[in-house]
């Protein structure tokens, strides 16, 4: 697998920007982080060389001088709101961000209830942490927000939410997803540390789009297929031409957002520090890409991922066909097509070929192997022991599992667990070729490959289960599926 970005530059780089953004505001910087902060995977993915948990471990370096603000949206909590990555609702990943930070020495000094209103739901949450020693603090709807500037920054508005106590120069002001009021507690704080007389600064880490790559880079595109569902637009920030006449892509939502928060900030300061959305950002990302082209390919094939996905959504009724539209233009922009996926070809042709579901996977060699569909096992767990197979120069004909082995398996699905496919899925076939792998040196020679997929392609040409999907998420396997149902039914 090719690198494209440098992580250790990142790091130290990133780091070291931040630090002097503290320095230049004096007594405190409220940091607005956007995107995950640990398990960013789109990240890197579109950047090969970036670590999911990169933003975290810069962080790291500024352990001694940051605090945690965790924002959850009173609302999102009341309706049980999913981060769908995850399967968890956003008041449960509050607390494994918080465990989380706390397991690697960083501080969580308060979780904030936005948009309060009085819901029962936020209390008893609020009450939950608080038994847990986390202290909660409220905000709460302001009229008019956010272009009644005379009423935001007044006693009727920012003066009403709780004031934030922190101890730290570096307040970091996360959040479970977007939506979440990041940015309205970080100017809330602003106002509140202002009338006591502390010089506290704004600044947003948003890693994409990238500011310092052109519009239609296909890393920025990446990021306009990942935020479809969202409408985001990336665009040329019109601020930062005008005021330095340098070309800089921003998206749409914070240069909409712009001039009413430079009204805010000459409302609590008297001027604006800044000049452009631009202008508040603190990342460094782009400058640590080291090899363009690799990331491109990566992006283009991020983008096409995305645009797999949200067809699948689609068919199984939890997605929108703008989604599907707005990738389609993303994909005419960057001049790529479904037959750019060689995975997706693999498979397809080995479907109609066999007249039956397939899946195909790409090695990191670039080497391409497909699974069928057989009475033994589904085309993802035999996709799985081919690529196995072929990364351990195991003969094609050598069983790493008896089929002796499998029909005991299958008899316990069908007659006692009630199932009606017989076939092993992914998570079965690998716990067999585990238990072969005791008494077979093939099967244990082949065990040890999985590690290998990690970061490799795959494609199958139908939807599968969500047992299958999970698996190939767990061994690092960048999965889509054509979207279509492998059977006919009105309840899969």
């Amino acid at each position: 697998m090719r690198i494209g970005f440098d992580n250790q530059q990142y790091h130290i780089t990133q780091s070291e920007h931040i630090k002097n953004r503290i320095s230049q505001f004096g007594d405190k910087l409220y940091l607005e982080f956007g995107g995950k902060l640990f398990d960013d995977y789109h990240a890197s993915r579109v950047l090969p060389g970036f670590a999911p948990d990169s933003k975290l471990q810069m962080l790291m370096q500024l352990a001694d001088q940051a605090e945690i603000v965790v924002a959850i949206r009173a609302s999102d909590i009341e309706k049980n709101k999913v981060r769908y990555d995850l399967g968890i609702t956003y008041d449960l990943d509050a607390l494994r961000l918080i465990q989380s930070f706390r397991d690697r020495g960083l501080y969580v000094g308060s979780v904030v209830i936005t948009q309060y209103t009085g819901q029962p739901a936020a209390d008893t949450f609020k009450e939950k942490l608080e038994r847990m020693g986390i202290r909660v603090y409220r905000h709460y709807p302001i009229d008019g927000y956010p272009n009644n500037i005379s009423t935001i920054i007044s006693d009727n508005g920012f003066g009403k939410n709780d004031y934030i106590e922190t101890s730290r120069p570096l307040v970091i002001v996360t959040a479970p997803g977007p939506g979440s009021g990041k940015m309205a507690t970080c100017l809330s704080q602003l106002y509140h540390e202002n009338r006591r007389g502390i010089k506290a600064g704004y600044a947003k880490f948003e890693t994409f789009p990238i500011w310092n790559l052109p519009l239609k880079h296909p890393v920025n595109l990446a990021y306009e297929a990942a935020t479809a569902d969202l409408n985001d637009v990336n665009m040329i920030d019109p601020f930062h031409l005008e005021a330095y006449g340098q070309t800089t892509v921003n998206y749409n939502r914070d240069v909409e957002i712009f001039p009413v928060l430079n009204a805010i900030f000459e409302g609590i300061y008297g001027e604006s520090p800044y000049k452009s959305p631009t202008d508040m950002g603190v990342n460094m990302v782009g400058n640590c890409i080291i090899d363009d082209d690799v990331c491109r390919e990566a992006s283009l094939q991020e983008i096409l991922r995305r645009y797999y996905h949200a067809l699948n959504r689609l068919a199984r009724g939890n997605g929108s066909e703008d989604e599907v539209y707005k990738i389609e233009l993303l994909m005419k922009q960057a001049r790529i097509t479904e037959k750019d996926r060689k995975v997706a070809v693999a498979a397809n042709e080995k479907a109609q070929a066999n007249e039956s579901p397939a899946a195909a996977l790409e090695l990191p060699d670039g080497q391409i192997v497909t699974g069928k569909t057989s009475d033994l096992l589904g085309p993802s767990a035999a996709l799985l022991l081919n690529a196995v197979k072929a990364l351990g120069n195991i003969p094609d004909e050598i069983h790493l599992i008896a089929p002796s082995a499998i029909e005991p398996i299958q008899k316990l699905k069908v007659n006692y667990f009630g199932n009606k496919n017989p076939r092993l899925h992914t998570d079965e076939v690998l716990i067999a070729l585990s238990m072969c792998a005791a008494t077979d040196a093939n099967a244990q020679k082949a065990l040890d490959q999985l590690s290998k997929l990690k970061g490799c392609q795959a494609h199958t040409s139908v939807m599968l289960s969500n047992v299958d999907i999970r698996t190939f998420q767990r061994l690092g396997v960048e999965l889509t599926s054509e979207p279509v149902f492998e059977h006919n039914k009105i309840y899969q």
